[in-house]
């Protein structure tokens, strides 16, 4: 007797009824019995090691990413975002936390640092081209903002529970592929261009998303059963740990202690001269004069008080971007970076030439430092005279 074969509707299929579709949502970071953790143990392993395709792909959104920052272009940004592989080797990295697993957690970290090292490779020659100009973009990028380490959090959870359950991890991947390559490509734009606070900032970033995304993945893979089988295995995530938090302590101060500030002005401290006694003159007796006949005095022009030359007031306005560099040079190294309103001071200095166009020079109240700007950057409060 031959019976019909089983067909089984996959947990994510659009037919099944709302019910039975809320249930599977919440059993998405529910536990799971040894058979499955099994089964999901060996497919995420293979999944997660790397292959030809994903540091191609890695390479291919990188090059995107670094033309976006070279021409301050925010949709490619999506772009390189949606060329970029499927993030498998962090779900590898979380699944070697949350197992203590070194070998596992070494591979995926060495495939994740690789495909990754491309795409800032890629930015350092987009950073090459764009010389001393700079991208707003990349700025940006390199900041810390709470509500990324947040989506970086959700998103590592999400692609290592999604990998675990057989389901569309897409999504969640594409938002980990954004959150990881666009500040390792910012990094390595700074790291061309000259930016002296620009890459290691983005190393900084890159890290820390990096380390919440796994550690998000960990936690979701020991809520599904996944742990050490020893205490031994728990001192990659605590080291992990360990890590993000040195990352977060160190993110204000990245900057000023990996690149160092050139062209502010030094301050020497003025000579104070000492008080000396002077002798006295002694009194001599003199003649008593005769009383004379005294002249009026005739009166005198009085000189008319020159008037005291006010600064040059200036405010940065830039339209195609947030703000503009500060450099210690015409077109040389980077200071800071000044957002659109904050205002300048025009110093009397007269206007330099470098790379084909007219700089400034500054004074940034909001720094305490002096710099060029560019020309075209500014827009003048008062006259200039």
């Amino acid at each position: 007797m031959n019976l019909p074969p089983i067909h089984t509707q996959p947990d994510n299929d659009p037919q099944l009824p709302a019910a039975r579709r809320r249930q599977n949502a919440r059993n998405l970071f529910g536990p799971l019995d040894s058979d499955e953790r099994s089964q999901a143990l060996e497919r995420v392993a293979q999944q997660a090691a790397p292959n030809l395709d994903f540091f191609l792909y890695s390479l291919f959104s990188g090059a995107v990413m670094a033309l976006a920052f070279l021409w301050n272009a925010p949709y490619l940004l999506l772009l390189g975002a949606l060329m970029a592989p499927a993030m498998t080797p962090a779900a590898g990295i979380a699944l070697g936390v949350a197992l203590g697993a070194p070998r596992q957690f070494v591979r995926g970290l060495a495939a994740l640092l690789l495909g990754c090292g491309l795409a800032m490779g890629a930015g350092w020659l987009a950073g090459l081209a764009a010389g001393a100009g700079g991208s707003s973009l990349a700025l940006t990028h390199t900041r810390f903002d709470w509500l990324a380490l947040l989506l970086m959090l959700a998103a590592g959870a999400l692609t290592t529970a999604t990998l675990v359950r057989e389901q569309q991890a897409e999504l969640p991947s594409l938002l980990l592929a954004y959150g990881l390559f666009a500040p390792a490509v910012a990094a390595g734009f700074g790291l061309g261009g000259g930016g002296a606070f620009l890459w290691p900032d983005g190393l900084v970033i890159f890290a820390l998303h990096l380390a919440a995304a796994v550690l998000a993945g960990a936690l979701g893979l020991a809520l599904a059963g996944f742990r050490p089988p020893n205490f031994l295995g728990y001192s990659i995530g605590g080291a992990l740990l360990l890590a993000a938090a040195l990352f977060f302590v160190i993110l204000s101060g990245a900057g000023a202690v990996l690149g160092a500030r050139l062209g502010l002005p030094t301050l020497t401290p003025s000579v104070t001269p000492s008080q000396t006694q002077t002798p006295t003159p002694s009194q001599t007796p003199t003649p008593s004069p005769r009383p004379t006949r005294t002249p009026s005095p005739t009166p005198t022009p009085s000189q008319t008080p020159s008037p005291t030359p006010q600064p040059v007031i200036a405010v940065i306005a830039v339209p195609d971007s947030n703000g503009a560099f500060v450099r210690a040079e015409p077109a040389g190294q980077t200071i800071s970076s000044v957002l659109n309103g904050s205002v300048v001071h025009l110093l009397p200095e007269p206007p330099a030439s470098a790379g084909g166009r007219l700089w400034l020079r500054v004074y940034v109240p909001s720094l305490d430092a002096y710099g060029w700007i560019l020309d075209g950057l500014l827009a003048t409060a008062t006259a200039r005279p």
